[in-house]
């Protein structure tokens, strides 16, 4: 798509200015190494910013068509593609997973620590696809040892990629629910275990349904679970913050440096994982999300491809889950996607009704239908000491607004 005068879309030119000198100063900062930047409003794009590094050892510079570990920004695609198994009649949303997978049809749930181990209760009810979709399972993700519960994720090593989604099942299935199914909002590996059922039921492995159903569709040429020998040169390197340096490529590190699960298979894309990660295990570039982000705010339908119905995606983008349910003040959740309920509440601009989601290396994207804009940020700073570039990157293209 070629790139429009922001005026033309009731964007200012001027504004837009703050917004590349914000993205630049991460540079500078040595915060990131190199992100890229797209805003599209009324269907046209009206801003698209580059900046620094592809690597910084080899002071390779940061291209359009870079490609990205995309972490959680599975998600929405993967919930899309369960809907879209839905909307074929395959199931209902509130049937039970073990219709599916009955090794978890007979779960534990944590109730405390006791001096003998964990105390465990009997499901009060069963764990349902909707449960899953809306991280409301109980389930856990090991990404942090919080609780006794995550702890044993963690022990588990559930994250690793040379084994696949069937393979883990077993032994999630023997690891208590952090709480009955429906309490509450817990961030989880439902969207993974969903990846599994797309593939029960399709019959297809989940990155051939990907390519079949989404990917070749809606022409996202560079998604996938690893980047093929002709593309490796697009890859960004990934980097975590170093006292010294400011930041250091994750690929250079030692794994057993490294704490948390983002290592080995989640840094070095070149081989095709086993574990065909729902949640978190796709790569992508700024142009290809951009037309999933397009898809959902058109509806379900794109340059006369329809993938969905616009009912479904009413659906995936309600608010299901509100702040009784939900961590954040003024956002609720969706199904697979963020979805913000007052501007007021959340301390930020935007609109009720936008929504959206993130990854753990920084990258962020969001749809908001009131002011027909589309902002996706693509980087690769994954770090247990978060920056605030997305929230930077969305006031200040929302700032930008002048009609």
């Amino acid at each position: 798509m070629n790139l429009v005068s922001p005026e033309s879309v009731g964007l200012s030119t001027s504004r837009l200015q703050r917004l590349d000198a914000a993205m630049q100063r991460y540079i500078e900062r040595r915060q990131a190494a190199g992100l890229t930047t797209v805003l599209l409003r009324r269907g046209q794009i009206a801003h698209r910013g580059c900046y620094g590094w592809l690597n910084l050892a080899a002071q390779t510079p940061m291209r359009e068509d870079a490609i990205f570990r995309i972490f959680s920004m599975t998600k929405p695609i993967v919930s899309l593609a369960l809907l879209m198994l839905y909307e074929e009649g395959h199931f209902h949303l509130g049937y039970p997973i073990s219709l599916f997978i009955p090794a978890l049809g007979d779960m534990k749930v944590f109730v405390r620590q006791g001096e003998a181990g964990l105390e465990v209760a009997p499901l009060e009810r069963p764990i349902t696809i909707y449960d899953l979709l809306t991280h409301t399972s109980g389930l856990g993700y090991g990404l942090d040892p919080i609780t006794p519960v995550e702890a044993l994720y963690m022990g588990e090593k559930l994250m690793r990629t040379d084994e696949s989604m069937a393979e883990k099942i077993p032994r999630i299935a023997q690891i208590p629910l952090n709480h009955q199914p429906g309490l509450r909002y817990t961030y989880s590996m439902g969207i993974d275990v969903l990846g599994h059922l797309i593939e029960l039921i399709s019959g297809l492995a989940l990155d051939e349904f990907l390519h079949r159903r989404i990917f070749e569709p809606l022409g996202m040429v560079d998604t996938g679970f690893y980047v093929p020998a002709g593309k490796r040169a697009r890859l960004a390197s990934l980097y975590t913050s170093d006292p010294q340096s400011g930041l250091v490529d994750m690929a250079a590190l030692d794994p057993a440096q490294i704490t948390h699960f983002l290592k080995e298979g989640w840094v070095h894309k070149e081989d095709a994982p086993r574990f065909l990660s729902g949640g978190g295990g796709l790569v992508s570039t700024s142009a290809d999300y951009l037309r999933f982000a397009r898809l959902l705010r058109s509806h379900g339908e794109l340059d006369g491809v329809r993938l969905v119905s616009r009912k479904t995606v009413e659906l995936m983008t309600s608010v299901h889950l509100r702040d009784d349910k939900f961590w954040a003040p003024g956002y609720g959740f969706g199904l697979g996607v963020t979805v913000m309920t007052d501007p007021a509440r959340a301390q930020m601009l935007g609109s009720a009704g936008a929504y959206g989601g993130g990854g753990a290396a920084s990258t962020e994207f969001w749809v908001d239908p009131r002011e027909d804009l589309i902002g996706v940020l693509m980087v690769q700073y994954a770090s247990e000491t978060p920056l605030p570039l997305g929230m930077d990157f969305k006031l200040l293209a929302l700032q930008a607004i002048a009609d």
